[in-house]
């Protein structure tokens, strides 16, 4: 399998997972906002359930941004681009692990190798940022020789 072809997948996978992500809170949010309709109005000004429910309306659509901010940003990498070195888009196999400098969404499986999508603001993307295939890093006492960049 070539691969832009994995990349291609890793970042579908990716977009479907947040897609779903999007799905259920719009869901839950739909839900909360229902059972305050079904509720009614305030029963006094200290009325709990309904407090309670708007607190889950805010907090679902605050989720639901942040989730479509990493959408956003999962939609701006460009599986055609030739990566040479360690930044934001790239597929990097290391010795020990193969990552997908994107955003932090974690373990994602494609073809049966599994791939941990990782944001460009975390530790790790920090010390491989900018190496090459064939450079040793050092990342929490622990050696990684980059095998491979796409």
């Amino acid at each position: 399998m070539e691969l832009h072809e994995v990349k291609n997948k890793l970042l579908v996978k990716c977009i479907d997972q947040q897609s779903e992500v999007i799905r259920q809170l719009q869901q839950e949010i739909t839900d909360a906002q229902k059972q305050a309709n079904d509720y009614g109005q305030p029963k006094d000004r200290y009325d709990a359930f309904r407090t309670k429910l708007m607190r889950q309306i805010e907090l679902y659509a605050g989720q639901l941004d942040k989730a479509k901010i990493i959408i956003n940003t999962l939609q701006k990498i460009d599986v055609e681009k030739n990566i040479k070195e360690v930044e934001f888009g790239a597929v990097v196999i290391t010795n020990k692990q193969k990552l997908f400098v994107s955003a932090g969404l974690g373990k994602v499986e494609v073809n049966g190798a599994v791939y941990y999508a990782v944001s460009p603001h975390v530790p790790i993307f920090n010390a491989l940022k900018g190496k090459k295939q064939g450079d040793d890093v050092v990342f929490n006492g622990m050696k990684l020789l980059i095998e491979k960049i796409f």
